[in-house]
């Protein structure tokens, strides 16, 4: 009996001196990345990078980016997780007082992008597009036949650079050469722009800088300076910010439009577009936060009395 309850007493203190299971917490990095591979298949060779948890502005919620990347590909996910890491949802959230699609607009830099349309109009479509892109091509032949005709008031276009370097090789450089005209006569750019996806097929690496010689003379644009400003990359910067902008947001293939912040990958057919255009604008009638006259001032603080 003696031995009995000295067997007991020992393996009582073993048992007691053991030390609890880790609790999973989805705060736990390594943990949440784990569930994320899982949740979307994605294999070993996607690199995955696991936000800082912020706060979500939804009580009892922390917020935290998940991205996916692999090569110029990437994908970004957002999850909530409950503050004791146990509970998590994907998705997003709204603030009734705000459009949507706001992150968007608010990530959208136009101010030094080549634009067409009504300054002021209440959408604002947003194109992001690869010179070298056959389906940018087709896009924007759709968008250059229509938008402006049927909206010539209402919506004002920007376009934006996302050459894509690992698959189209003269991308950058038409990119490039694209700002340097613009630097020199913003005018100039939307014929450089129908010029660059008319040719595309006749286009190479090889020959670009050559034909873009023979467009600037062909269209009576100075052709030193931009030939300079494009042998020495002088826009490449332009170029680069334009890229890292629609990476931020999540733009991952082209053509990828905004309308008003609102997200549309691929192409679309004109009725389509025409569709939500009209609906934008029917809801900026109302709403007017978003587009070029949302009802926004920016002031800057002042002593004097108002």
């Amino acid at each position: 009996m003696r031995f009995l309850v000295s067997g007991l007493f020992f393996l009582s203190l073993a048992v007691a001196q053991t030390p609890p299971v880790a609790q999973k917490s989805f705060l736990d990095k390594p943990t949440l990345e784990a569930y994320v591979r899982h949740l979307f298949l994605w294999p070993a060779q996607i690199s995955v990078a696991v936000g800082d948890p912020k706060p979500s502005g939804i009580d009892g919620m922390l917020q935290v980016s998940v991205t996916g990347s692999m090569g110029n590909a990437s994908q970004v996910a957002s999850f909530f997780v409950s503050k004791n890491g146990e509970k998590v949802i994907q998705g997003s959230s709204f603030d009734v007082k705000e459009n949507p699609f706001k992150a968007n607009i608010d990530g959208l830099k136009t101010t030094f992008a080549p634009g067409i349309g009504t300054s002021g109009a209440p959408v604002v479509v947003v194109i992001f597009s690869d010179f070298q892109c056959p389906h940018c091509k087709e896009e924007a032949k759709m968008l250059r036949a229509n938008l402006i005709q049927t909206f010539s008031k209402e919506v004002r276009a920007y376009f934006k650079d996302f050459p894509l370097e690992q698959i189209h090789n003269w991308a950058k450089p038409a990119a490039i050469a694209g700002r340097c005209i613009y630097r020199e006569e913003q005018d100039k750019f939307w014929p450089f722009h129908d010029w660059a996806f008319d040719k595309q097929e006749q286009l190479t690496a090889e020959t670009f800088r050559a034909k873009l010689e023979g467009f600037l003379v062909d269209n009576k644009i100075a052709a030193p300076p931009v030939l300079k400003c494009f042998d020495a990359k002088s826009t490449e910067e332009d170029v680069n910010k334009s890229f890292a902008e629609g990476r931020a947001l999540d733009v991952n293939s082209t053509p990828t439009l905004f309308v008003n912040g609102r997200k549309l990958a691929g192409n679309l057919s004109w009725p389509q577009l025409k569709q939500i255009i009209e609906f934008e604008i029917e809801y900026q009638k109302t709403a007017k936060n978003a587009g070029e006259n949302c009802g926004c001032e920016l002031t800057l603080p002042s002593l004097l009395p108002k």
